[in-house]
């Protein structure tokens, strides 16, 4: 595992974390508001936002004397995509059907696309 994915899943690993990534999901909040979700201290939510940060998993905006937070794009997504494809037998089978199609799509030039599994 990288350690971009070993820092994604350390940061998840807390509750408090996690419920801060659910709540960024609807857009960019101030530091402040953000605190004002849990019944724990400010710098603790600070330490929470700056784990989070260090993983890559959210982004910070300063404007004057407040900082904004949001999530980092698909990163998420994406750490827990490639892990996920390593160790899930039906993503491992995903992968090799991905493998083996031509670049466009078109399994020996048929007109047709090969069935995947869901």
């Amino acid at each position: 595992m990288s350690e971009a994915e070993n820092s994604a899943f350390e940061a998840l690993a807390h509750p408090t974390r996690r419920q801060i990534l659910q709540d960024l999901k609807d857009g960019e909040q101030a530091a402040g508001e953000i605190a004002a979700w849990f019944t724990v201290s400010g710098p603790t939510i600070s330490r929470h936002l700056r784990i989070l940060r260090g993983a890559g998993l959210i982004v910070e905006r300063r404007d004057a004397n407040r900082i904004f937070y949001s999530l980092a794009g698909d990163r998420l997504a994406l750490s827990i995509g490639d892990f996920l494809s390593t160790v899930c037998p039906e993503q491992i089978v995903l992968r090799e059907v991905r493998k083996r199609r031509p670049s466009d799509g078109d399994p020996g030039g048929t007109g047709e696309h090969s069935a995947v599994p869901a």
